[in-house]
C-alpha cells in the first residue's frame, strides 16, 4: 500500500517519542500489505475498526493511540487523517469527515 503521508507520523512521534515504536510497525506492515477489503485489513490488524465513508480505525500501542485513515483500495492508497491519544481521538465529533 502507499502510505500518505509517513510525515504526519513523524511529526506525531517526535512530540511523542513513547509512540514511534508503534507507528513505525504499522507504517512497515502497512507498506508491505497488498489489501484488497476490509477482511484483509482485519488478517494484518486484528482490532481495525470501519467506521464507514471509507475511514478505517487502528489502535496503536495498546489503544495508547488512534489512527484514522481513509484507504482508496482500488489504487491502493492509504491517507492519513488523524493520529493522536485515545482522549484525542473522543474528541472527534464527525469522523466520517476527517
Amino acid at each position: 500500500m502507499r502510505i500518505i503521508a509517513k510525515s504526519t507520523l513523524v511529526a506525531y512521534y517526535t512530540k511523542n517519542p513513547q509512540s514511534k515504536a508503534a507507528l513505525e510497525d504499522w507504517y512497515e506492515k502497512t507498506k508491505e500489505a497488498e489489501w484488497k477489503c476490509f477482511a484483509d485489513i482485519k488478517q494484518t490488524f486484528n482490532s481495525v475498526d470501519s467506521v464507514g465513508n471509507k475511514r478505517y480505525v487502528f489502535n496503536i500501542k495498546g489503544n495508547d493511540y488512534r489512527l484514522v485513515v481513509l484507504i482508496k483500495f482500488m489504487v491502493s492508497h492509504v491517507l492519513i487523517r488523524f493520529v493522536g491519544s485515545h482522549s484525542e481521538y473522543n474528541k472527534i465529533t464527525d469522523i466520517q469527515h476527517i
